[in-house]
């Protein structure tokens, strides 16, 4: 599940605990809305841990440049 996955369910959490008032025998819709929007900020924190490992930025190397200098002939063609 990503980001826009965790972000649909605290939005759906939301919506079921502030802005319904429907009555389900057996069911405490604001309950489930809460566990919802538990899941969902559960599941934001990881996927931004682990996408802040993945952001480890390496230094460029060095790399050294060896010219190699020939007597004589330098342009190729013996003159």
């Amino acid at each position: 599940m990503g980001l826009g996955g965790c972000i649909i369910l605290i939005a759906v959490g939301a919506i079921l605990t502030f802005a319904t008032d429907w009555h389900m025998q057996g069911v405490n819709l604001d309950l489930v809305g809460v566990i919802l929007m538990i899941v969902g900020l559960i599941g934001v924190t990881t996927f931004s841990s682990i996408a802040r490992r993945r952001r480890v930025v390496v230094p460029p190397t060095r790399s050294t440049v060896v010219e190699e200098r020939r007597d004589g002939y330098s342009d190729g063609y013996g003159v």
